[in-house]
């Protein structure tokens, strides 16, 4: 299925060299996406583990932090 685009007011199907472009594009903000989602997780996890051996709460950690 072609992908239509809007081109100065035209919906016309894009050119396979446009295609590819967009492809690629949504490919990389796709996997930039995944990767942020990936290290926030990563951060929640590092984050608990570190306020289990304090042993304090992340509200205790709150306020010691200001």
């Amino acid at each position: 299925m072609a992908i239509r685009i809007n081109d100065n007011g035209t919906e016309r199907n894009m050119t396979s060299a446009e295609e590819a472009e967009y492809l690629a594009y949504a490919s990389a903000r796709q996997a930039e996406a995944e990767a942020q989602a990936e290290a926030q997780a990563e951060r929640a996890v590092l984050r608990t583990e570190l306020l289990t051996r304090l042993g304090i709460t992340s509200d205790e950690a709150k306020l010691l932090l200001g």
